[in-house]
């Protein structure tokens, strides 16, 4: 399983329309993607116009390539993207070791 992360920063002001975007996006279209596994969404308590969103995929092209470069990147950039301050940074994970 690969993890992405995409640190997003916001407008200010912001926060509760992009957090039901944020959702209805996950819901709608990026959920339908091949090797969606299930995502999080984290707001920052000292900075709240920032968000981490976590996406786990089941590889890691099945984000770079079945989800980026398919029209569904299209929707979920029409549904969150208005509400971006800056682009979002995007990097991906391996897990190495998990806890209880």
């Amino acid at each position: 399983m690969i993890l992405e992360i995409a640190d997003i920063r916001i407008q200010p002001g912001q926060q509760a329309a992009f957090e039901e975007a944020v959702q209805r996006g996950l819901a709608t279209v990026a959920s339908t993607a091949k090797g969606f596994e299930g995502a999080k969404v984290n707001r920052g308590i000292e900075s709240p116009e920032r968000y981490v969103l976590q996406i786990f995929w089941t590889t890691l092209e099945d984000h770079t390539v079945g989800f980026r470069q398919s029209p569904l990147f299209t929707e979920w950039r029409a549904i969150v993207g208005p509400f971006f301050a800056a682009p979002p940074v995007v990097e991906h994970f391996e897990l190495v070791t998990k806890s209880a």
